[in-house]
């Protein structure tokens, strides 16, 4: 039963100059020698200061890491070699949408002149991991069950403290920036797959979308792969932070996939009551209180995700995911990427010079040297 749960990993990388430390839009001097080594796994986003990665299909964690480690560090050397840097975190601290290039490409090009500022503001970069669910019906059932963790999640990826040069006071910006695109945030719940399919075909029917593709929401059946498709995070710094999350969302998918199978039902929630939690887990990240939603009271974050990790914990060993998942105590005692953004900040005297140097080390902690010296000498 464990092996229908594969993974797929996308990480959305800043491209900076590590002087002036700004968003660079050189993502096409980066592209063609990436195309020549990873082929289909290496993309332009719509944004020219964006490169876009992605893993193959991976059987279990363990495959996940090496491909996505290998990915970071050809990206890196790639950039290195043109004299720029890559980062790991879903806002830039202080540089300006209004001055990014847009990617010539028809489909960019398209979501400009349908949404207009509210495409050409999208300033944000993130993580989405893929599970694979092989069956229709369950991948939906799936989806309704797993949207009451969303939250959770994202108050665990936090990276998008600051915006434009501003402290957001916020510990994910990026979800704030994010929602002013249509058919985004949390989904409804859907009975079936043919309801979920007929609510697409109805859009595509009446002009709203071309395909599946367009519906942004925080999870969603992919709608080419065998997939279900976790949007909620903020990107992780840290390399072995996304490999932890990716791991807890296969852990997630299998528990509920369990309980479906031994005819035991996970109680779903309303749309409205996930959307409070996860404008706490945007504002307070780690540090804020969580709603039990069973319970109907407030519990600290970190509490309400150790419980999580005990409600998975009896999937984690046939999925071989331990060591990773246990890497999630980890995040739960040194904080997010946004708790560390802020605190070089302070301590910095208000330095977003220094934040910037900070996440372009940590982007490449426990990456391989020996292939990222490969690739710059190649």
């Amino acid at each position: 039963m464990f092996d229908q749960f594969t993974l797929g990993i996308e990480e959305e990388f800043q491209i900076v100059d590590p002087v002036t430390r700004e968003l660079k839009s050189h993502v096409s001097e980066i592209l063609d020698e990436g195309k020549m080594l990873l082929g289909e796994k290496i993309k332009p986003e719509m944004i020219q200061s964006m490169i876009e990665v992605g893993t193959g299909v991976c059987a279990n964690i363990q495959e996940a890491r090496e491909d996505l480690s290998k990915l970071r560090c050809i990206i890196s050397g790639l950039a290195q070699k043109k004299g720029m840097a890559i980062v790991a975190a879903s806002t830039h601290p202080f540089s300006k949408w209004s001055e990014q290039e847009i990617y010539d490409g028809d489909r960019y090009k398209l979501l400009v002149d349908e949404l207009q500022m509210v495409a050409r503001s999208l300033l944000i970069f993130g993580l989405h991991v893929h599970v694979g669910i092989p069956d229709l019906e369950k991948r939906i059932q799936v989806m309704n069950a797993a949207r009451y963790f969303l939250p959770h999640i994202l108050a665990l990826t936090t990276s998008s403290p600051f915006w434009l040069g501003f402290n957001t006071g916020l510990k994910s910006y990026r979800s704030e920036v994010f929602k002013k695109f249509p058919r985004t945030e949390i989904p409804d719940t859907f009975e079936s797959y043919a309801q979920y399919q007929a609510y697409v075909d109805l859009l595509v029917k009446m002009n709203c979308i071309q395909n599946g593709s367009k519906i942004w929401w925080d999870v969603r059946p992919h709608h080419l792969f065998p997939t279900l498709e976790f949007r909620i995070c903020d990107i992780p710094t840290r390399v072995d932070d996304t490999i932890a999350i990716a791991a807890l969302f296969q852990a997630i998918v299998a528990k509920l996939m369990v309980l479906n199978e031994g005819n035991i039902g996970f109680r779903i929630y309303h749309r409205r009551l996930i959307l409070e939690n996860k404008w706490r887990a945007i504002r307070y990240g780690l540090d804020g209180n969580l709603l039990d939603l069973g319970k109907q009271k407030e519990v600290p974050a970190r509490d309400l995700i150790r419980e999580l990790l005990d409600f998975v914990d009896d999937v984690v060993d046939p999925l071989d995911s331990r060591k990773e998942i246990e890497h999630i105590h980890t995040i739960l005692e040194r904080g997010t990427s946004a708790d560390e953004q802020l605190k070089v900040y302070e301590e910095s005297g208000n330095d977003f010079n220094a934040v910037v140097d900070m996440l372009m080390v940590n982007t490449l902690e426990n990456v391989p040297e020996d292939c990222f010296a490969e690739t710059v000498g190649h």
